[in-house]
């Protein structure tokens, strides 16, 4: 992988608390959208920047389209991934989306990264 496509990749907010949000598993849109509390067209596009550069990958289940980081990343990315996460402890913003996330446990212990249909709408 380039590290000038990670670069890229980095340079948002967004899209670095989607990866932050991705360290620690899979997830569906649904749920990012619960987390960072932004709209579905929003997350969609970013996931795809991240996809189209190989950030992430997806797969489709049933209704719902599951977003991870890639099964095997290359050193570059592993390496900025594991800066992300360490730099992102101090962030409020960061440490808010891993507190929802950690709320949504429970609903994603019983339903895997789907079950969206019980997910609840983005709040502003």
């Amino acid at each position: 992988m380039q590290l000038v496509k990670i670069y890229e990749c980095l340079c948002d907010e967004t899209r670095l608390r989607v990866l932050n949000i991705l360290a620690q598993g899979p997830l569906c849109v649904c749920h990012f959208q619960e987390i960072l509390r932004e709209p579905q067209v929003k997350i969609s596009k970013h996931l795809a920047y991240l996809r189209s550069r190989g950030l992430v990958e997806c797969e489709r289940q049933g209704n719902w389209m599951i977003y991870e980081l890639p099964a095997k990343p290359s050193r570059e990315l592993r390496t900025n991934l594991a800066c992300l996460q360490d730099c992102a402890r101090e962030h409020p913003a960061f440490q808010r989306d891993l507190a929802r996330l950690q709320k949504l446990a429970p609903k994603l212990a019983a339903t895997g990264p789907c079950g969206c249909a019980t997910a609840k709408p983005a709040v502003r």
